[in-house]
């Protein structure tokens, strides 16, 4: 277990929270969680530290929508996030701690310009259905979610500009991070990322991302998902920037 004083364990705690949130409520607190992690965490342990923690969450988001998924969308996907997360994990292996925060801080504040570029232009529903597109987005997102669990909003941008409705929106995201963070499993146990410490910490506070997910499914059809989005987005720059500093 790490040694940390009151404000980190809240800190963490709340962060956690925010990831359960995520599976069942509005994605984008799930890369708020990343941050606050690698703030508080040595930043490469943070993400075999949150692994078994998001997998937690992806089984009560799978249990809750688990009918409403796009397979043929997901098949398509699958490949190319495998070659991401592959690519991801021999970046991880070759980097310091130092590096390792600087590329996470990076990789949010890419997300969060994508998510900008995206709003400006316009997304257009045709577009999510060009095999470049998902190869582009299943690559990047593969890697991201090695490299920092931060795909979650490539994925967002992703089933959003191919139109999907709420349902299928989250039934297919669901099975989307349950299988690819399960497959990124033995690459972070290889990488010495997912430890017997890592094991107990997601053991003693899973129970801060079930209470997530359970406010998730309770606020997810009242949320004023304009204002949400604003405070997301606001913290996430907050923290990749600290990252970088």
């Amino acid at each position: 277990m790490p040694s940390l004083d009151l404000l980190q364990w809240a800190v963490l705690l709340f962060s956690l929270v925010l990831v359960g949130f995520s599976k069942t409520g509005v994605s984008g607190t799930g890369t708020v969680a990343v941050a606050l992690f690698a703030l508080v965490l040595p930043t490469k342990s943070s993400t075999g530290t949150l692994l078994p923690l998001l997998l937690v969450g992806d089984v009560v988001a799978v249990a809750s929508y688990r009918r409403h998924a796009d397979w043929p969308r997901l098949l398509r996907l699958f490949p190319w996030v495998a070659a991401g997360v592959v690519a991801g994990a021999v970046v991880v292996r070759w980097v310091d701690d130092a590096q390792m925060r600087r590329l996470i801080g990076v990789i949010l504040l890419a997300i969060i310009a994508v998510h900008f570029w995206n709003r400006r232009r316009g997304a257009e529903a045709s577009l999510a259905h060009h095999r470049a597109v998902a190869a582009f987005a299943g690559i990047f997102s593969g890697f991201a979610t090695m490299t920092a669990n931060a795909a979650g909003p490539i994925m967002a941008l992703y089933l959003l500009a191919a139109g999907m409705p709420m349902l299928g929106f989250l039934g297919t995201s669901a099975w989307f991070f349950l299988t690819i963070n399960a497959f990124k499993v033995p690459f972070s146990v290889g990488l010495g990322l997912i430890t017997p410490a890592s094991l107990a910490f997601a053991a003693v506070t899973a129970p801060a991302v079930l209470a997530g997910a359970a406010a998730g499914r309770a606020v997810i059809g009242h949320i004023n998902r304009t204002w949400f989005e604003r405070v997301t987005l606001l913290l996430t720059f907050v923290a990749a920037v600290r990252l970088l500093l």
